[in-house]
């Protein structure tokens, strides 16, 4: 299982970034994105931050 952020979905709330910082951050532009190293859910604080999106642009993948 992994997780990805929809570049095209997301509006730059910051959620992922503020639930789970040492899987996720912002880029230049304010939206979300993972940072290296992080493909698969191997976080306890990833599925939360799936929940915590506003607009659902965090999602888990069948990877």
């Amino acid at each position: 299982m992994g997780v990805q952020v929809d570049k095209e979905r997301c509006v730059g709330a910051g959620m992922c970034a503020l639930t789970a910082p040492d899987v996720f951050t912002q880029d230049d532009d304010g939206f979300g994105e993972m940072l290296p190293g992080h493909t698969a859910v191997d976080h306890p604080l990833v599925r939360e931050a799936v929940r915590a999106c506003p607009v659902g642009a965090v999602s888990l993948t069948d990877d």
